[in-house]
């Protein structure tokens, strides 16, 4: 079995960890995965006056590697205490960061990619609202071929949330 442990820093590290553990296997694999948004301002400052690669969506290879440090760096971030975790319970996994304004597309996508056979992320926002029909967790469960598992995850608000809300 191949889980995907999609976050954003909302999940609750020894709730997944304990999910995780008791779906594992020998011949199991992990992958913990989050999605970065890449903020515009930060590719403005990348542009000089004389060099304009986003006007013809061509990027130099160092602002290629800029770009990719900042989406590992961040994604880092996010996902270390699951993987710390998981590390503790004798779990090795996989990152991944994949550079997407749109979480539940990202995920979708590396579902479409791998093989992976079921998904654990998080819910943040109060099932019983209207917007929460735009969130990242329902999206997936819309969008999904293969079982999605919801872990309750750390209470957000807004502002934690900034400009990218992620998988949870």
């Amino acid at each position: 079995m191949h889980i995907l442990i999609a976050t954003a820093g909302a999940l609750p590290p020894a709730a997944v960890v304990d999910l995780v553990t008791g779906l594992w296997s020998p011949g199991s694999s992990i992958t913990v995965m989050t999605s970065i948004e890449v903020p515009r301002s930060f590719l403005e400052e990348l542009e000089t006056e004389e060099w304009r690669p986003f006007a013809d969506n061509a990027m130099s290879p160092e602002s290629e590697r800029q770009v990719a440090r900042y989406v590992e760096e961040r994604g880092r971030r996010l996902i270390q205490p699951i993987l710390a975790g998981l590390d503790a319970a004798g779990l090795a996994a996989r990152s991944l960061f994949v550079e997407s304004a749109d979480p539940a597309a990202a995920i979708l996508e590396t579902v479409s990619e791998g093989q992976i056979d079921l998904i654990v992320m998080g819910a943040t926002r109060p099932i019983f609202t209207e917007d929460v029909w735009q969130s990242v967790a329902v999206k997936v469960m819309q969008g999904s071929t293969i079982p999605v598992v919801m872990v309750p995850g750390l209470t957000r608000t807004p502002d934690d949330l900034g400009d990218n809300e992620g998988a949870s």
